[in-house]
Parts: C-alpha cells; sequence; structure tokens
C-alpha cells in the first residue's frame, strides 16, 4: 500500500469526515456593501438564510456577517483565518498558510458544511470538504454564515451550516491596490475595481500569495510552502428589462505538505491544485409581483499529486431556477436544482471515474402578520446514488416590539454520501445519506441604536454517519469498508453583542456545545466545549487601532493506541491602520501576539507570533 500526497490529504479528510448542495442562486449583486464600520453585523443585508434580501437581524436563523472592513484589517490569508475568530465553528488546519483548513459548524462534522462563491456550492465530490484555505480574502467583499441545517432550500451537505463567500464587485468606479508581505518570506500583492457607466458594469481583482511556511508536522524540519493565483471578475447589463451577470472566480497554485512513503518514512511532498467557479444568470419580472432568475454555473475542483499519478477531481454542471411571488403579507419561493457532476480519483491504489445526477426542487412561504413571523420550507431530491430525500424547515419569529425578536425553528438536513465514500479505499456503494434534525430557540435585542444582543439555543440530532469500520486481513491490516454506523448529539448555546458608532466597534461571542458521539458517549474529535471571541477596535482622528481575541476549551484528536487531549488556548492579534499621503494607507497586524503554543490537529504546527504589514492604495 502506497502513501501518496493526495492519498494522505484524502486520508486527513476522511478522518476529518467520519467525526466530523448543489449549487445557489447567485447572492446579492451590489458588492462591496460591507465597507460601512458602523452598521453592526445585524443591520447588514443578507440573502443565504432564506434565498431572500433580508437584515440578518430580520432573519429567522442565525446569521454571522463578516464585512469587508473585517476582511481588510485582518490581513487573513486565507477564509479559514477569518472563520476561526467566530465562536462555535472550530478550525482545523493541519499545518501553516495554505495547510488543508476544514471548519465544524456548531460541532457537526467538518463535510457537513456547505460552502458558496457567489452563491454556486464549491464542494468537491470527491471529499465533500471545500478548500477554504484557497479562497483569497483580498477578493472577498464580505462573508455570511447561516448556521443550522438548510438542505431545504441548498440540498446536500446543509447540516451545520451554510457559508456564502461573495466576491467583490460593485457598480461604482473605483480601482486600488494592496502590496504587503510578513513572517515566512510571506508576499502578497492584489489588485481590483469596477468600471461602471450606463450600459452596466464590469467588476475585476486578482491576487498573488505566495510563502515559505513552515514545517507542516512538529516531527518535521523542512518547510511547507504555498503558492496562490487568484482572480475575479464580474459584468452586469440589462436588455429589453432582463438582468443578465456573469461571474467567475479561479484559484490556482502549489501547496507542498508532509506524507509518508512505502516504508512509513517522513517525506516532503507537494501538489497542484485548481479550485474555480463560473456562472451566467439572467432575471426578470415576470409580472408585477413574479420575480424569476435562472442560473447556470460550472464548478472545477482539481487536485494533482506531483510524486505519483494520484489525483482528486470533479467537474459540476448546474442549472438554477428561482422564481419569488410576492402575494402582500406573503412572499413564495419556489424552484429547482438540476446537477450533473464527474469524479476522477486515483488514491490508495484506488481509482474511479464517477457520474453523479441529482434535482433538488424546494418551496418556501414567507408570511408576515403584524407581530408574528412564519417560513415554512420544503425539499425534495432526487439523487442517483440513493433515490429520494425529503427535507424541510419550519420557523416562527414574534417581535414584542420593533426592538425585540424572539424566534423558535426547526429543520432536517442531509448529506450524500461523496464519490470517495462510495467507491475509494473501502467505499460502499449502499451508503445512506446521512440525516440530521436540529431544534433551536433564540431571543435577539437591540439594546440601542449602537448596540445589540443575542442568544440561541439548539439541539442537533444526527443519525446514519459514514464511518470506516475496519475488518483487517493477514494480507491488508487497514482493510475495511465505509458503513452508515455513526450517531451523535449536539446541544449548545451561544450568545453575541455587537456595537457599532463612529469612534468604537466591538464585537463578542460565546459558544457553549456539547458535541457527543451517542454510540460510546464521547466527544466528537476536534471540537471544543467552550469558545469564545472578541474583536475591538478604536479609531483615532483618521487612524484605527485594533485588538481581536480568540479563546478555545480543550479537544480530543486522533492517536495511537488511543485518542489525545489538546489544551486549550488563547490567541491575541493586533492591527493598526493609518492613511500616508492621498490615497496610501499603511497597516500592521500582529498575529499571536502573546506568542502562545497551541495545536489545531495533534502533531501539526500552528503559527507563531508573527508580523505583517501592507500598503494599500487607492486610485479612485
Amino acid at each position: 500500500m502506497r502513501f501518496t500526497a493526495s492519498g494522505f490529504l484524502s486520508l486527513s479528510l476522511l478522518s476529518l469526515a467520519s467525526f466530523g448542495a448543489l449549487a445557489a442562486p447567485l447572492s446579492s449583486d451590489a458588492g462591496d456593501v460591507g465597507d460601512d464600520p458602523h452598521l453592526r453585523p445585524d443591520q447588514r443585508v443578507v440573502v443565504t438564510a432564506s434565498r431572500e434580501a433580508e437584515t440578518a437581524f430580520e432573519a429567522l436563523a442565525p446569521v454571522i456577517y463578516i464585512d469587508r472592513n473585517e476582511i481588510e484589517r485582518s490581513l487573513a490569508p486565507d477564509v479559514g483565518d477569518l472563520l476561526r475568530f467566530h465562536a462555535g465553528i472550530d478550525i482545523a488546519q493541519v499545518g501553516g498558510p495554505g495547510q488543508t483548513t476544514t471548519a465544524f459548524i456548531r460541532g457537526a462534522n467538518s463535510n457537513h458544511t456547505l460552502t458558496l462563491v457567489d452563491g454556486v456550492r464549491i464542494n468537491p465530490g470527491t471529499l465533500g470538504v471545500a478548500a477554504l484555505h484557497n479562497i483569497a480574502p483580498e477578493l472577498v467583499d464580505h462573508i455570511e454564515v447561516v448556521k443550522g441545517p438548510r438542505s431545504s432550500l441548498y440540498g446536500t451537505d446543509a447540516i451545520g451550516g451554510v457559508i456564502n463567500i461573495i466576491t467583490r464587485a460593485g457598480d461604482v468606479n473605483r480601482l486600488d491596490a494592496m502590496i504587503g508581505g510578513g513572517r515566512w518570506d510571506t508576499r502578497e500583492a492584489a489588485a481590483s475595481g469596477v468600471l461602471a457607466g450606463a450600459a452596466g458594469s464590469l467588476s475585476f481583482g486578482a491576487n498573488l500569495l505566495q510563502t515559505a511556511g513552515f514545517p507542516t508536522l512538529a516531527s518535521q524540519t523542512q518547510d511547507s510552502g504555498y503558492r496562490n493565483g487568484s482572480a475575479t471578475v464580474a459584468g452586469r447589463t440589462t436588455i429589453g428589462g432582463v438582468e443578465l451577470g456573469a461571474r467567475a472566480w479561479r484559484a490556482s497554485g502549489n501547496q507542498q505538505y508532509a506524507g509518508y512513503d512505502a516504508d512509513f518514512a517522513l517525506v516532503p511532498l507537494d501538489q497542484d491544485y485548481v479550485n474555480s467557479s463560473f456562472a451566467v444568470d439572467a432575471a426578470g419580472q415576470v409580472a408585477s409581483r413574479w420575480h424569476t432568475k435562472g442560473v447556470a454555473s460550472h464548478v472545477v475542483d482539481d487536485i494533482r499529486q506531483k510524486q505519483s499519478p494520484d489525483y482528486a477531481i470533479t467537474h459540476r454542471n448546474t442549472l438554477d431556477w428561482q422564481n419569488d411571488i410576492d402575494a402582500g403579507v406573503q412572499r413564495f419561493t419556489v424552484g429547482g436544482l438540476v446537477a450533473r457532476e464527474n469524479t476522477r480519483a486515483l488514491s490508495f491504489g484506488t481509482q474511479f471515474n464517477i457520474d453523479t445526477n441529482s434535482q433538488t426542487w424546494y418551496a418556501e412561504d414567507h408570511v408576515t402578520l403584524g407581530q408574528h413571523r412564519l417560513l415554512g420550507a420544503v425539499g425534495f431530491t432526487h439523487h442517483s446514488t440513493f433515490g429520494d430525500h425529503a427535507t424541510w424547515n419550519a420557523e416562527y419569529g414574534y417581535a414584542t416590539s420593533a426592538d425585540t425578536l424572539l424566534t423558535v425553528g426547526a429543520g432536517t438536513g442531509f448529506r450524500a454520501p461523496d464519490s470517495t465514500d462510495r467507491f475509494g479505499y473501502g467505499g460502499n456503494p449502499q451508503l445512506k445519506p446521512e440525516q440530521a434534525r436540529n431544534l433551536e430557540v433564540g431571543i435577539r435585542h437591540r439594546i440601542s441604536a449602537h448596540e445589540s444582543v443575542a442568544l440561541t439555543a439548539f439541539d442537533n440530532d444526527i443519525t446514519n454517519l459514514i464511518a470506516f469500520q475496519f475488518a483487517p486481513t493477514p494480507t491488508d491490516p487497514y482493510a475495511g469498508q465505509n458503513q452508515n454506523i455513526g450517531r451523535a448529539r449536539i446541544r449548545g448555546i451561544e450568545a453575541s453583542w455587537d456595537y457599532a458608532s463612529e469612534l468604537w466597534s466591538g464585537h463578542l461571542e460565546l459558544s457553549r456545545q456539547d458535541p457527543v458521539n451517542r454510540d460510546d458517549g464521547t466527544r466528537l474529535l476536534r471540537r471544543s466545549r467552550l469558545s469564545g471571541a472578541a474583536s475591538l477596535t478604536r479609531r483615532l482622528g483618521r487612524q484605527e487601532a485594533g485588538l481581536d481575541l480568540l479563546a478555545s476549551g480543550s479537544r480530543e484528536d486522533y492517536g495511537y493506541p488511543s485518542n489525545v487531549q489538546l489544551g486549550g488556548y488563547m490567541l491575541v492579534n493586533a492591527s493598526w491602520r493609518t492613511p500616508l499621503v492621498g490615497g496610501l494607507k499603511l497597516q500592521i497586524r500582529v498575529e499571536n501576539l502573546l506568542d502562545k503554543r497551541y495545536e489545531y490537529a495533534s502533531g501539526y504546527n500552528t503559527m507563531r507570533r508573527a508580523v505583517s504589514a501592507a500598503l494599500r492604495y487607492s486610485f479612485l
């Protein structure tokens, strides 16, 4: 049995998944909406929670909103680095910049998170976990994270939640550039802009990041470098009352990391990758109260190992048709998603080439009657792997006043077995979908025009979890097969506080959850019970200073002959921004200010204290 780079990566991700949708419509076309630092996150307009525009305060599902101001201030190398400073999202990164990064939302598995770029599903069909580490924040306008199942609207994978990453666009002329760098010989350059006129708009962006990195494993001495070249382009126009648009994102480069050879010796390895999405859409009014939109998209996830012929490739074409009907107190959303996917892989000596077809049809009714708000959604999926599956969401909100909203909700979600589950090493074509049932209650309150708080309690029960069942043979000690043998239950409570004024902005999140394996009563791996995140920024004239804090409780991780305990940790980051001359700005960030030692995953290195700096210039 040969351990190659992509094989080693596959094993790591499958291990995460064992304990741990289809395309959606393009999101709001109003790009760069996150630049106003004086808006609280609950005042932002989101579309992911219900497929219609609403503020995060009005949405009946809990939503995290990461705006452009927070993205710029972070100088984050990837989207995973942005998400980790939000409680209830456990990030596991196996090494430094560019290394595989996975997100556990509300204690669910890493492949229970549906990830969208501009509303288009990018989860690969081979391993199910989106490449968050390859998405450049410099090209992102804002991020919407919806917690809880949303399979009724998005199909497979939306069990723990949905992450929708909106790239920069807009309809106002601008042109800006950034150049920066820092420790580990990290260099980055980016440029983006918008050309707008009476005929429409054209938006574009490019980013190049290169770093020597640091050793992936604690037992390794050689650095693991990373290179990422990314670009986006978007265009919009209106012809004869029909809105036409196109949007594309592509990231490609090389990732170095550590693996094992046939003799189980640690060796440096690397692989080339391509992640991309392309979508075209047309929208218009069928009648005064009936709006329709169609989207056709194509997604590629391509990983090719350099030291062997191993690879993992996904190509997916999707058609998405959404109809919004305004009936006064009721708003109906009905539509469907039809997807054709091809997955090819060679890993651990196992090869497959599989075509998968699926159709998801959904209907949602949103009712507003005075102080009462009700959302009901049903989804029906026909999948060539396992047949038919139905999901639903039912949510109710009661506004005791204009500033207080009580919510209660229930819903179901599912994850279809991916191609590796079915046909990879230990694959089982007879697998059933993983299923979830979620209940939650919450309250949101605006204390003042500047301040708001929220509290949510949830209970998520997951069955038919797919896990590798070992059945060693004399010739293969690792023999076995994937089976639907797991059950999990995650109960928790989340609280948040937000403040925004001309001079100060602050954010605090706390999460207490109990992610339990119901078969043996143990805690699910790589997930903490307690976590907290806080940020505070102060504007000093034209300058701005900020602090970010992340605290995480202890976790368990894989180990042999028994699991290992990972200690809790606290991270503090500091940032400073100041204008220089004209449109030139200087930005400095200190990562892990206290130089703490910590682990996301057992045996893997994490970032120690590091300083980075960047110059930004706005030409318009």
